[in-house]
């Protein structure tokens, strides 16, 4: 339950800040220029690694569904307990999106627009409106490559001390490429939470956001036991 819960505050506060850098303080109307790109990647980012030092001792820090089961996959994890991660890791998001709602609607003129709460999509409308096989292909290879670098830093033979400096540097080099694309989700979970409330287009596109990063992560775990575990190991 420690872990569970320890992965719920986790992704709670990835939601939070990351999709609320992007929807609060990503582009203001009325004020001073929003943070912009480089500050949406760098709250995500930054997120991680905060969460990574404050939890990873309980957990391991996964707060992202993509994770746990390529996890599974490479026989890091048990079954049981996977299951449980990704429970808990859905209803941090929902519970992080929910909060976010509060606050924003507090705005004056608030609405609910498309994709709202910094929800992920793709398309006319969508940022620079790329099509579904683009987001499709970044969704699917920025987490193979996020999860290869998982593995490398959390294995045996490397640095723990940084690895939640270099894990959370490299999602914030996947939002600079992909926030145009598909806004970044590479987590199941970070796509769920906001388009439960946004509802519309991006819960009709929710599917990408799932098949595309638990892929991606599979494709990491089979290629990490495959090829590199045993040359790290050795």
């Amino acid at each position: 339950m420690k872990k569970s819960l320890a992965e719920l505050i986790g992704t709670f506060s990835l939601v939070l800040f990351g999709c609320g850098a992007a929807g609060i303080s990503g582009i203001s109307a009325t004020g001073p220029a929003g943070i912009g790109l480089l500050g949406i990647s760098f709250a995500f980012g930054l997120t991680v690694v905060v969460m990574a030092y404050a939890i990873g001792p309980i957990s391991g820090c996964h707060i992202n569904p993509a994770i746990t089961i390529s996890m599974l996959v490479a026989g890091k994890i048990k079954t049981g307990e996977a299951v449980q991660y990704i429970v808990a890791q859905f209803i941090g998001a929902t519970l992080a999106a929910g909060v976010l709602y509060i606050i924003e609607s507090g705005a004056p003129g608030f609405m609910m627009n498309e994709w709202a709460l910094g929800a992920n999509g793709w398309g006319p409308g969508y940022l620079a409106a790329y099509n579904t096989t683009s987001a499709f292909i970044t969704e699917t290879v920025l987490t193979f490559l996020f999860l290869l670098v998982i593995f490398k830093t959390t294995a045996r033979w490397g640095n723990s001390t940084m690895a939640g400096l270099a894990i959370g540097l490299t999602l914030v080099l996947i939002h600079l490429v992909a926030i145009p694309i598909t806004g970044t989700s590479v987590n199941p979970a970070r796509s769920f939470g906001p388009a439960i409330f946004a509802g519309g287009l991006a819960l009709q596109q929710l599917w990408l956001f799932i098949v595309a990063p638990v892929l991606g992560g599979i494709l990491a775990a089979l290629v990490w036991k495959g090829v590199f575990e045993d040359f790290v190991s050795a």
